[in-house]
Parts: structure tokens; sequence; C-alpha cells
């Protein structure tokens, strides 16, 4: 049994890759899954300076079906240099253009991508998959393309709990009256 589940649970936290799920961590602590779910709901409350302390410059999320720590989103100028320069290896154009297509219109076929963005997206695609930030789903009935979808990392690197969070895309998009006079 953990003497301190709360200094545990952080623990654990600070050094996961992945998001943590309470029934995750309720086994490895061998603890109870409510004893974890209120040590969450109390380290969020502490971290957001409910308590005694102060706020933090992060906070803990539930996110891509667990809970991680994230920096506090006014803080992202301030850290953003320190993680790029750790993590230089950032996506081509092509490749946000067609992980955009593919989330927003999943689960849909390479051919599909393709004749959206107007150019070949296979690179593109084997990039993503090996990125692990899309991965197979299935394959269209009809035609026996394989189909492509987005997966938890994707929204653990984007800190969304499901592709429901993303931003509705068509306020951005053009609704084609430009140039027509009001008849009304």
């Amino acid at each position: 049994m953990v003497r301190d589940l709360a200094r545990a649970v952080e623990a654990i936290l600070m050094v996961a890759d992945e998001p943590q799920g309470v029934v995750s961590l309720a086994t490895v602590l061998e603890v109870p899954v409510a004893d974890v779910r209120d040590t969450l709901d109390a380290l969020v409350k502490d971290y957001n300076g409910e308590g005694d302390g102060p706020q933090r410059g992060f906070e803990l999320r539930e996110v891509g079906g667990g809970w991680r720590i994230y920096v506090r989103e006014e803080f992202d100028d301030l850290v953003r240099d320190i993680v790029h320069s750790q993590n230089p290896s950032k996506l081509s154009q092509a490749a946000l253009e067609t992980l955009a297509v593919i989330a927003y219109k999943q689960p849909i076929s390479r051919g599909q991508v393709s004749s959206i963005r107007a150019v070949n997206v296979d690179s593109v695609i084997r990039t993503l998959v090996g990125r692990g930030l899309i991965t197979e789903t299935g394959s269209d009935t009809e035609t026996g393309a394989i189909l492509y979808g987005t997966t938890d990392m994707l929204l653990t690197h984007l800190g969304i709990e499901s592709i429901s969070d993303l931003p509705l895309i068509s306020p951005l998009l053009d609704d084609g009256s430009e140039g027509f006079d009001d008849v009304s």
C-alpha cells in the first residue's frame, strides 16, 4: 500500500509518456479506483490553486482516456523554444494538411485524401502512420481501400479528450457568397 497516494500518482504522471488511466494507476499502486479518482480530483484542485498554495505553471487534465500533466496555456510561449529544441522533428506543411483532412473526415481512404488535397499523399500517409498519429481503421466495403483515422497519441499531442473536441471548421470556410449582389 502506498503511504502518500497523491505524491505517488504525481510521480507516475511526471514520468509517463502517455496519459494514465484511473484503473491502470489503481492497479500499479494497489489501491481502490475510487481512491485514485479522489486523489486526481485533489491534485487538480491543488495545481489550480484552490487550496492553500498558489496556482501552478502546470495543470492536470484528462485526455486520450487517461490523465496527464500539461503546461498551462498562458506559459506556452515561454516553453515553446525549449520544447522545439528538444524535438526538432516537426511535421511538414503537407503532413499537417493531410493530418487535418484525416482528423475531420475520418474514416477516410488514401485516395479520398489525395482527391481533397489534389496531390499524391502516399509518403505523407506513411510518415503519419510511422509517427503513430494515424492508423488503419478498416477497409471500405465497396472499394476495399484501407481507411485511416487518428490515434489517441494525436489526441494527447493536441491535449483534447476526443476528436469531437476539435474546433469547428465551417466558420473558417468561405460560404461562396463573395462577388454576388445582395438580392434581399
